[in-house]
């Protein structure tokens, strides 16, 4: 018996949710929208309850959780589905909070990743959908599966179209090599002989969103750079980088990241900065007819790698 798909979104926008089902129809697939009535009250206190049923349905919830109250509603969206009998429950974060929290690194410090994986668990997640974590031990927090989607297969047509032969990737620490190497070898596997070259950068940290020097490891005199990371927060690390690459003798550089966190102004960091583009998904929402950059943002949807996901779900294929 094939499961009915429905899925909600928890957002402050629905324009994902609409291009995820679009997606879906263009591969003749279907997919409903469900009804969902969030409210928050004067105290902070907040409810979300279903107008759509869900009894024997398999529920996928849309939800970008970046503040304290939009993680405690996920979390009730998830018991709301499991004490109305939905069948299976899985949250698609696109981009998964509390993943730089991946380990102890003080003392008496938490791990925030796992609490968070605990909690969605804990709650009655069946299984998940999400991209580019921050660091891939993450889905080992989880007992139950967790479709991690790859920012290679995302912003794959993307690099091969806008890079030439003088094009270089850098990664911007040593912990994002082994993503420039998987997109630069994507490339190589679909375009054989095409092998672009990459570098990256040294840099030590002296505290949160606080970076000390930086050295280029690799040649980028009179290259078009594009450097490739998972997240930008505040921007003071990425406009460093870019300062450091136009330094050794970059011709231009642009930045690709998955996730655009965008905290305090890296908006107008990146504005007045010397990037020549800056590249994000859609896996947080970002305001484009506010925030711009004077032209220099670019947002790539992730809607198709999601309606994929969802539909090797729905007809138990692999996904990749």
């Amino acid at each position: 018996m094939r499961i009915t798909p429905i899925i909600f979104n928890l957002n402050d926008t629905d324009a994902l949710v609409k291009s995820v089902q679009k997606n879906m129809v263009s591969k003749r697939h279907f997919i409903e929208i469900g009804d969902v009535n969030i409210q928050e009250f004067s105290d902070g206190e907040t409810s979300v309850n279903f107008e759509t049923s869900v009894r024997g349905k398999r529920v996928f919830l849309l939800s970008s959780p970046t503040t304290a109250t939009k993680i405690i509603q996920l979390n009730l969206a998830i018991d709301a589905a499991k004490r109305a009998s939905a069948l299976e429950i899985i949250p698609i974060i696109p981009y998964f909070p509390y993943s730089r929290q991946d380990k102890k690194d003080q003392y008496r410090g938490p791990i925030g990743a796992k609490v968070l994986a605990e909690m969605l668990e804990n709650r009655g997640a069946t299984s998940m959908i999400t991209f580019d974590l921050h660091a891939e031990q993450i889905v080992g927090f989880f007992n139950i599966p967790v479709i991690h989607l790859s920012g290679k297969y995302l912003f794959y047509k993307y690099v091969t179209k806008t890079c030439n032969s003088n094009s270089v990737l850098c990664s911007p620490d040593a912990g994002g090599v082994k993503r420039v190497k998987k997109l630069r070898d994507l490339i190589t596997r679909k375009h054989p002989g095409v092998v672009i070259p990459y570098v990256t950068i040294d840099k030590t940290r002296t505290g949160p969103n606080q970076v000390g020097e930086m050295s280029i490891i690799g040649n980028v005199e009179n290259k078009d750079v594009l450097m490739i990371d998972d997240l930008c927060d505040t921007g003071g690390t990425l406009v460093k980088a870019v300062n450091a690459l136009y330094d050794a003798g970059a011709s231009s550089v642009r930045a690709l990241v998955t996730h655009g966190v965008m905290s305090g102004n890296a908006y107008d960091k990146i504005k007045e900065s010397k990037i020549k583009e800056f590249i994000c998904s859609d896996s947080i929402n970002q305001k484009q007819e506010e925030h711009n950059m004077g032209g220099k943002l670019t947002i790539i949807s992730t809607a198709n790698e999601i309606a994929h996901a969802i539909i090797g779900i729905n007809n138990d294929v692999s996904i990749r």
